[in-house]
């Protein structure tokens, strides 16, 4: 993506709408390779909103600091899963930058993307406009890699180290209104197969 991008929060309100994931991961300990897709949801989340204050107050976080935050829901299945297993939920999360830039600082969830429970990371983007962020849990790490293709793709890698090792790519391509796909991506209450195109197995886990 050639144009520049100012600031973590800008990052994020560019990836705001509806996107197609195709995910490939990587088992380390298994040494085998899992695909799939899924379909996620991200609306910005305004800095008056009480659930923004919400997240920064379970942090122990001082609101006054947060500059925005998001909204990301998530549908999906992988092609390990048993019968019946679904991937679906949602997560929020602020952003509270330590640098004047805004391209540095603390990524606060209300559920983590390697464990459930709330987590607080850190962002920074690079000189090449991609960002990065990093979560430490109990048992395990996760660094996950942001960067823009153009306005309407968006690449991922990710690493997980601890209990479950994992290294994961994913390609991910808006969705616009016109799209067969776009309808059934409230994330959430969708049919995941239906969504991901039929045959094709769902691949999920968090948009960020």
């Amino acid at each position: 993506m050639t144009t520049p991008i100012a600031d973590a929060l800008s990052f994020f309100q560019l990836s705001c709408g509806r996107w197609r994931s195709q995910r490939s991961s990587h088992h380390l300990l298994h040494r085998r390779a899992e695909a799939g897709g899924s379909l996620i949801v991200v609306e910005e989340l305004e800095l008056g909103d009480a659930r923004l204050r919400a997240i920064a107050e379970l942090h122990g976080q001082d609101p006054a600091g947060l500059v925005g935050g998001c909204r990301v829901r998530w549908s999906g299945s992988m092609a390990w899963d048993k019968a019946g297993e679904a991937h679906e939920g949602e997560s929020l999360f602020g952003l509270i930058p330590t640098d004047e830039r805004g391209r540095a600082g603390l990524l606060l969830r209300d559920r983590g993307y390697a464990e459930t429970a709330p987590v607080a990371g850190h962002f920074a983007m690079d000189a090449r406009d991609h960002l990065l962020l990093t979560t430490d849990y109990e048992t395990m790490s996760s660094l996950e890699r942001f960067s823009f293709a153009g306005p309407d793709v968006r690449l991922r890698t990710s690493t997980v180290e601890g209990l479950s090792n994992t290294a994961s790519f994913c390609v991910e391509t808006r969705c616009h209104a016109d799209d067969d796909a776009a309808a059934p991506a409230e994330a959430g209450g969708a049919n995941a197969a239906e969504a991901g195109g039929g045959a094709e197995p769902a691949l999920s886990l968090l948009g960020w």
